[in-house]
């Protein structure tokens, strides 16, 4: 028995491999959507921001919400899972998560030049020559982003990550999965005693962290034979009380014998170990142009335990609206080009989930009815007091939650 990992660049037939292994194979293919659906599953998560732990950037507001560690968490446990038996093709970056020392898989690259990826691209989807570059470009920094993030390399085709790398602009679909099938095969990739150890190692560690980020921290975990090893790689004023509350949580997790802590590399680096409390909103955006007030704004609410990002323009705050999902927006009405009302507008139109909250000192009656009309959940004026936006945020992190809870997301 043995795992079968294929990654692949886009528009290397990787869908035809599989689909000739499957053939020819007792194999069962584990797709990435499968993986993100069992993950969603487990852990409440919308499958959409989960898928986003592998194709997007950092989200500005990762420091304060521990989502992509909280998505990583719950896609190893997913994928810890999917391994625990039978013979099973995992396609995907998915796949990536599988620990190296899991002798049982057969870790596979699918990669091509340009040339050859760009006129399979033209001939599947009718792209021209430069969208399909694009296309392909676009997808490859998505892989790098991943590797990067994973084993700190910059080329996602390294071949010290895979077993075999397979050149699929020199291989024919048959050859390459004969080749596969061959070494898939191999007495040196079956499941032994060890390896199956290996792999409920990982389940178990992947347990550990999901316990972990439900209480909100963040650590990373290895475990061997039921004794887990947390290392701690952000810096944090009181390290024994953390040790003692990490083990508390680990130790409950059925399974864990014992609990070690340590500090990583990156804990002497600049920065600073937050826990995450889901009570509190921790994606609030402040736009204001005034930009003093802005980032001491932030610096307050930061103190409060709620996370924030700045945007100084209603450009900026419709980009970061786009790319990283806040969930309440505190915004200025009277701003350089595109205006507060109007971010409003567009924001009730493309997010109309993202309660906004106006904060103004330049505001007319009929400024305030509009806002309201438009859908913003309350009309604050400068000067505000602290503890009244305090409440107000809260509350309308209260009625994200219910939402959430709701609709299940």
């Amino acid at each position: 028995m043995s795992i079968i990992n294929i990654f692949s660049g886009v528009f290397c037939k990787e869908e035809d491999i599989i689909r000739k292994l499957l053939d020819n194979t007792k194999y069962s293919l584990v797709s990435e959507n499968d993986i993100i659906t069992r993950a969603s599953i487990l852990s409440g998560m919308a499958e959409s921001r989960i898928k986003k732990t592998f194709t997007s950037k950092t989200s500005v507001f990762n420091r304060f919400t521990h989502e992509k560690e909280r998505s990583l968490a719950y896609l190893k446990l997913a994928v810890a899972e999917t391994i625990a038996g039978g013979e099973k093709i995992i396609a995907g970056f998915a796949g990536q998560l599988i620990p190296s020392d899991i002798s049982h898989v057969l870790r596979i690259c699918l990669i091509a030049d340009m040339k050859y990826r760009s006129s399979l691209a033209a001939e599947k989807q009718g792209l021209s020559e430069k969208e399909s570059i694009i296309y392909i470009h676009k997808f490859d920094e998505n892989c790098a982003l991943w590797i990067k993030n994973l084993f700190d390399k910059d080329d996602p085709w390294d071949p010290s990550l895979y077993d075999i790398v397979i050149p699929m602009d020199k291989m024919s679909i048959d050859e390459a999965a004969d080749l596969i099938e061959k070494n898939a095969a191999a007495d040196v990739v079956q499941a032994t005693k060890i390896s199956k150890k290996k792999a409920e190692d990982f389940l178990l560690s992947a347990k550990v962290e999901v316990a972990l980020t439900k209480s909100g921290h963040n650590a990373e975990v290895s475990s061997a034979d039921g004794v887990v090893l947390l290392t701690v790689n952000r810096h944090v004023l009181r390290l024994s009380r953390l040790e003692e509350e990490l083990k508390s949580v680990a130790g409950k997790v059925p399974g864990v014998k014992s609990v070690e802590t340590k500090v990583g590399k990156k804990y002497y680096q600049a920065d600073v170990y937050r826990k995450c409390d889901f009570k509190m909103p921790a994606k609030v955006l402040v736009v204001d142009d005034e930009r003093d007030f802005a980032q001491t704004l932030s610096e307050r609410l930061l103190l409060r335990d709620m996370g924030s990002a700045v945007a100084y323009d209603g450009e900026s705050a419709l980009n970061i609206v786009h790319e990283d999902e806040p969930e309440v927006m505190i915004l200025d009405l009277k701003m350089p080009g595109i205006n507060g009302i109007e971010v409003l507008r567009k924001v009730k139109e493309s997010r109309p989930e993202i309660e906004v909250i106006i904060l103004t000192g330049h505001g007319s009656e009929e400024d305030r009815k509009l806002c309201k009309k438009l859908g913003a959940f309350a009309y604050l004026q400068k000067p505000v007091d602290i503890e009244l936006l305090s409440s107000t945020l809260k509350k309308a992190n209260e009625k994200i939650q219910k939402k959430a809870g709701l609709s299940g997301t």
